[in-house]
């Protein structure tokens, strides 16, 4: 009698989870919100919490968050209010531009999310979004965003920026990358870097010293290219006005190995690209785009139709 008995509390066990399981899968496709009519669900809420949590920022406010998909859904829906297309590929770029930033390649990024309980769907969902309101926002408010020269001017004469940043400059460079395979292991990288260093120390100048780089076991010597301050990141631009004229750079860990930047050139750019004109001048177009943004997703809000299916 007692196997009869235990078989049927084993079987009731086994029904009790399964349908704890359906309820809570249930539970997770539970309709919060409808805008639109494309539902937000509470699986929704919880993923972007999560998400914003593991972001570093402060903690996320579930009400706060379901207005942060309610603006969502608002914006993907101009997909096709504008019959805007090709936006996949564009979400898979800035995906992987955001992997390679954080040194690792979109495959593991994905496994990193999906460790903290994240579906990538999540955060490439949020980066449709942000690409669809830019591509909108720019296009129909173009004349309204235009910063104009002699605003710029006008700022630059009130604020006194940094002298050093109104000085701009155009930069011939040979790119040299001391090639690491993906998944190689830290000690190669290392040692990658000690060569980059020991190249460093012989390079003089750049007629004679690319030749002495080609000589050199496993390393791309890149055709020459011409950058402006403007177009550089602040962190490479402090980087290449340390480094002499037909020296290289100090080297630098990127996707593709260990990278340095021979120095073949550098001649002082038009006064309207230096960086520190660019940086106004992108300073006053974030206030236009923000505050045309803020009156244009206060318009798609009053126009649109969202229903609570359940208390926030």
């Amino acid at each position: 009698m007692i196997a009869p008995v235990f078989k049927y509390l084993r079987s009731a066990i086994l029904l009790f989870a399964g349908l704890l399981a359906c309820a809570n899968a249930a539970q997770a496709q539970q309709v919060m919100v409808i805008v639109n009519g494309d539902p937000i669900t509470a699986y929704d809420i919880e993923q972007r919490m999560k998400l914003v949590s593991i972001s570093g920022q402060k903690s996320a406010d579930r009400q706060a968050t379901i207005q942060e998909l309610i603006d969502e859904k608002l914006k993907i829906q101009l997909l096709k209010k504008f019959g805007i297309e090709g936006m996949d590929q564009d979400v898979e770029n800035a995906y992987g531009n955001m992997a390679r930033r954080m040194r690792t390649t979109p495959a593991a990024f994905t496994e990193q999310l999906a460790k903290s309980g994240v579906n990538s769907a999540t955060l490439k969902q949020r980066i449709r979004a942000e690409i669809v309101w830019n591509q909108v926002v720019r296009g129909r408010f173009q004349s309204t965003l235009q910063v104009a020269d002699k605003d710029v001017l006008a700022k630059i004469e009130t604020n006194k920026p940094d002298e050093s940043k109104m000085v701009g400059y155009d930069y011939t460079l040979r790119p040299i990358v001391f090639i690491v395979p993906r998944g190689s292991p830290p000690a190669l990288i290392e040692q990658r870097k000690k060569e980059a260093d020991a190249l460093r120390a012989r390079f003089q100048n750049c007629e004679e010293g690319i030749a002495l780089a080609r000589g050199q076991r496993d390393i791309a010597v890149r055709a020459p290219i011409t950058r402006s301050s403007t177009d550089l990141g602040p962190d490479l631009r402090a980087i290449l006005d340390k480094t002499e004229m037909g020296k290289l750079s100090a080297p630098e860990v990127t996707s593709q190995g260990v990278e340095v930047y021979a120095l073949c050139g550098k001649k002082q750019s038009a006064a309207e690209n230096s960086p520190g004109r660019k940086e106004i001048r992108d300073e006053m177009f974030s206030e236009k785009f923000k505050a045309v943004s803020t009156r244009y997703l206060k318009e798609l809000r009053s126009q649109a139709m969202i229903e609570y299916t359940k208390q926030p």
